[in-house]
């Protein structure tokens, strides 16, 4: 790994702040002092130290993201806002990812992270990872619609989906709802309702497996992960 990209993942400031400090002469390799920034190090085998101090790598970032309307669920586009644009500097060093993806329209609970191993697990279709969303529909959802969400219903491609548990929170000309569905499939809520004849017109996701989108992240904020919450989406607690 570059030196520099080493530094920075572990603290050091951004890649523009490494450089000041690798000129300085403040970081040293199994103690010789190296000021190129593309220096290629091995963290398992080489002591790297800073102003004398060992320095602990980082590997992996786990972030929740409060995703905004009108940013891609994608590492990067020619043409549009990307949710990592959302990101400082110091973050998007660890280069990380959206785990599975919400619509441009969709707001709600990301989460972002360079752990290839955890998103993999998160996204299996085996896994039945369940995720929640909160909707504004137009049209009245009924108790018919209920039980036709928890039998599966047919999307327009053919696909029949798994049982979802569909909760009206508020009924109506706008209804209001919860829905917690099993799988990921392209636009799968709003396709869900289409299927009965009702529009989504406002979408969020509240929550994916054990995680839930903490209240006091506003739109486009985000922080990191506690270690409980990474404990218990890899499933050790």
């Amino acid at each position: 790994m570059r030196l520099d990209k080493l530094l920075a993942n572990s603290g050091y400031g951004s890649r523009k702040e490494v450089k000041k400090l690798l000129k300085s002469g403040a970081v040293k390799v199994d103690d010789k002092v190296v000021k190129d920034a593309k220096n290629h190090v091995n963290h398992e085998t080489q002591f790297v130290t800073v102003f004398g101090e060992e320095v602990e790598y980082r590997e992996f970032i786990y972030l929740m993201l409060h995703k905004p309307q009108g940013v891609l669920s994608a590492t990067e586009d020619r043409s549009q806002k990307t949710v990592i644009d959302l990101l400082e500097e110091e973050d998007a060093m660890f280069e990380p990812f959206p785990v599975g993806r919400l619509d441009k329209d969709t707001e709600g609970l990301l989460l972002l992270t360079n752990d290839g191993q955890l998103a993999h697990q998160l996204l299996s279709p085996k896994k039945h990872v369940p995720k929640t969303y909160y909707a504004v529909i137009l049209g009245e959802v009924t108790e018919e619609d209920i039980i036709a969400f928890k039998n599966g219903v047919t999307l327009d491609d053919g696909y029949v989906t798994m049982p979802a548990d569909l909760t009206i929170l508020k009924a109506g000309n706008q209804s209001e709802i919860e829905l917690t569905i099993m799988e990921g499939k392209f636009h799968q809520v709003k396709r869900m309702f289409l299927s009965v004849d009702k529009k989504v017109t406002y979408l969020k996701r509240m929550k994916m497996g054990p995680l839930e989108l903490d209240e006091e992240l506003n739109l486009g904020e985000y922080r990191e992960l506690t270690d409980e919450e990474i404990s218990q989406l890899k499933g050790e607690e």
